[in-house]
């Protein structure tokens, strides 16, 4: 259901964001970054010139797709009692534990991945790496905490049903990936139900088959000395076993018997969440992968893209629209648009999408545009790297995606060496508009009348 499942302890100083000046990055990323394996765990550190503060994040193979078939739900619980309490001190003491050095330390939960981040001082980091070792290896499972969790992700998942974006995006993942994919959603009310008869055994049983170091990544960026960072590991996570790869999913034949135009109607909302869009087929890593960002980004990236400066800006009929490709990482992914329309300006805002969409396909995109997006996306990437929460999340992307970290120092190059050609040739080859899934969830004038 990729619930959010997390807790953190931020106090003013870690608000604000850890920057450096990008001419420190020059030298290349993947020269500066020390990896080892200790105690079984993947410890990447990278020294910034940021004082004082370190920024972490990581993950390992145990997210929803990793459900038992008897219990789709057991992953997020599992996940979400992380935070819960350990089997040596509670909630609050953790808290309080964190809270005392102004640091922080979340959890999460998605198709693939447990995934975890946070900030602290340099001198806290005996202090947070041993809470994340404890909470990962040993959380308490207590069932007056497992009950209140399953209360809350009972009650945000209702609230979520209110939601026309929540709707459209269930709809449409339920819709082109195939039960069993890791982008298949299951049914709210199947996930609900699921919530009633999961028990402790079972998540205590999910915890010991896939929680352990064998696929357990830590990035670790900012002000930092990575022998300390590997000893402090090297004595939080000793004598910790177990775990399983990270999943190699195998490749989805397209889906054809589609029901391509779905209306999922909820009264008296103010817009209408609409995705039109299809399976890409393409993972992050694919050849074509990075032409058809590009010529995505053309057509719906923000305000310089096509669909903004068209539908919204010179028809008013929406505030926003865009494109974008996405959940491709470890499996084929999507190709979405995805927009907001009022009810009464449904069909407008339909037909002006499809107009600018076959537009776009059918004559492609300019020399011009494809220079313009190079220059932004490059621009961007570098901006992002900028920060220690930016160049931790980059570095555990590339990994996850199965790059070696000297792709962060090359994908500027890359996107510098693509031709208007291979953009183009990128859009033929892997999209077809004719068989696009539609979905609209909200005030549907059509259904309402």
């Amino acid at each position: 259901m990729n619930l959010s499942l997390f807790r953190s302890a931020l106090l003013p100083l870690l608000a604000l964001v850890c920057a450096w000046s990008t001419p420190a990055l020059h030298a290349g990323v993947a020269d500066q970054v020390v990896r080892a394996r200790v105690a079984g765990v993947d410890v990447v550190a990278y020294k910034t010139p940021v004082r004082d503060v370190v920024t972490f994040t990581g993950s390992l193979p145990a997210g929803d797709s990793f459900s038992p078939d008897s219990n789709l739900v057991i992953a997020t619980l599992v996940g979400g009692m992380l935070d819960q309490g350990t089997t040596t001190r509670d909630k609050f003491a953790i808290a309080q534990a964190l809270d005392a050095v102004g640091a922080e330390l979340a959890f999460s939960v998605d198709e693939t991945m447990v995934s975890f981040s946070g900030k602290c001082l340099r001198k806290d980091i005996p202090l947070v790496v041993g809470l994340l070792a404890e909470q990962l290896r040993s959380p308490a499972f207590s069932e007056v905490e497992f009950a209140k969790l399953k209360k809350q992700i009972a009650g945000r998942l209702q609230r979520a049903l209110e939601q026309t974006g929540y709707r459209a995006n269930l709809s449409f993942a339920a819709t082109v990936f195939p039960p069993g994919h890791p982008n298949h959603e299951p049914s709210t009310e199947a996930f609900l139900a699921a919530l009633k008869t999961a028990t402790l055994d079972d998540l205590r049983a999910f915890h010991a088959k896939f929680y352990g170091p064998a696929a357990l990544t830590l990035v670790a960026v900012g002000d930092i000395d990575p022998d300390a960072l590997q000893a402090e590991v090297a004595k939080a996570f000793s004598g910790w076993s177990g775990g399983v790869p990270r999943p190699d999913y195998p490749r989805t034949a397209p889906l054809t018997d589609l029901d391509r135009d779905q209306t999922v109607f909820m009264s008296d909302k103010p817009n209408v969440s609409v995705i039109l869009g299809q399976a890409s087929g393409l993972r992050h890593s694919d050849p074509d992968a990075l032409p058809l960002r590009v010529a995505t980004a053309i057509l719906g990236s923000g305000f310089t893209g096509r669909l903004m400066a068209t539908v919204r800006d010179q028809e008013g009929l929406t505030y926003g629209i865009g494109a974008r490709t996405g959940n491709d990482t470890f499996a084929d992914g999507d190709w979405r648009i995805s927009a907001n329309f009022a009810p009464d300006l449904l069909e407008k805002g339909l037909a002006s999408t499809r107009r600018e969409l076959m537009s776009w396909y059918d004559q492609g995109v300019t020399a011009a545009e494809v220079e313009r997006t190079k220059t932004n996306l490059a621009g961007s990437f570098q901006v992002g790297l900028a920060t220690t929460n930016g160049l931790a999340s980059t570095i555990l992307a590339t990994l996850h995606r199965g790059y070696p970290l000297s792709w962060i120092d090359e994908y500027p190059q890359k996107l510098n060496a693509l031709t208007v050609e291979q953009v183009n040739t990128a859009i033929k080859r892997h999209l077809n508009p004719d068989t696009f899934v539609l979905i609209k969830a909200g005030t549907v004038p059509t259904v309402a009348k």
